[in-house]
């Protein structure tokens, strides 16, 4: 499959999500959530958790709902990032951000939902028991103490303290690097794969992560607003710990390079049929939003 492919796939997944609602006296609840969930994006996360699957031998289809299930938390943690509290952002994608649209207290509720339905997806998902706990496991990791929650915490905790590149690499392995982490080694469980593949999707999906992250940070600087879909410049203006702050352009973008060989290296020694995942790490090297 291309990755136009697999976004009509995830799109027209994602599109059914829900849609029982709107009888019921909690409609605008499941309108807040479909808002965001159905807002558009890159559908990177569901689109690995397909592609690691098939590579891994797995039931694409079967795997849907999974795919389906970590777009439902990622969309989740982008409408609690962007609330008063956090980011206070009032654009995502383009729109008026979530809280703008349905006020603070509705969007708190689209986000623990959307958290709550991700793994009632999976777990109603037509897998196999066992794939279905490995599936729910694994994205409970990268998303509790140790995986995304931690990462937000360690950001807030050190917010304006000038960081170490570890430092800073310790927040974003969580924060940004768990989930697409995640997303690989779900696909690779949907299929029944063994430890060595679930390793080697575990350090793509690492590599990955933090090329993405580091990538983020440069667009904040080089892109423009109507590219992103969202402000630029907000790091600087908010004084945030970045790798461009702290690294600079050039080296930032050695890293990139560097990280994306690698997590095609990966790819290379541990999977028979590569050609995409490859490709998708390289147009993401040099995303422009």
């Amino acid at each position: 499959m291309t990755e136009k492919d697999y976004k009509e796939k995830i799109d027209a997944a994602l599109e059914r999500c829900f849609t029982g609602a709107a009888e019921l006296p909690q409609a605008g609840l499941a309108e807040a959530m479909r808002y965001s969930l159905l807002a558009g994006g890159k559908r990177i996360r569901p689109m690995l958790v397909l592609e690691f699957c098939r590579v891994s031998g797995g039931d694409v289809e079967a795997a849907l709902p999974v795919a389906c299930a970590i777009e439902m938390l990622h969309t989740y943690s982008l409408i609690h990032d962007d609330l008063p509290c956090m980011d206070n952002d009032e654009l995502r994608r383009g729109r008026p951000t979530n809280h703008v649209v349905y006020g603070e207290c509705t969007a708190v509720l689209a986000g623990d939902a959307l958290q709550a339905e991700a793994f009632g997806t999976i777990l109603r998902s037509p897998l196999p028991a066992e794939r279905r706990a490995r599936c729910a496991e694994a994205l409970a990791d990268a998303v509790g103490l140790d995986g995304m929650c931690g990462g937000q915490y360690l950001d807030m905790l050190w917010e304006g303290k000038p960081l170490s590149e570890e430092e800073l690499t310790e927040i974003n392995s969580r924060k940004t690097g768990a989930l697409l982490t995640a997303a690989c080694r779900m696909g690779v469980a949907a299929a029944g794969g063994g430890e060595d593949l679930d390793e080697a999707a575990a350090r793509y999906g690492a590599a990955l992560g933090l090329a993405f992250q580091i990538r983020d940070d440069m667009l904040d600087v080089l892109s423009t607003d109507a590219e992103l879909g969202k402000p630029v410049g907000s790091d600087a203006k908010e004084q945030k710990n970045t790798y461009m702050a702290l690294l600079g352009r050039e080296k930032c973008q050695a890293m990139v390079v560097r990280l994306t060989e690698y997590a095609k290296q990966v790819l290379r020694e541990n999977f028979a049929d590569t050609a995409f995942l490859c490709a998708l790490a390289d147009s993401l090297a040099v995303r422009t939003n």
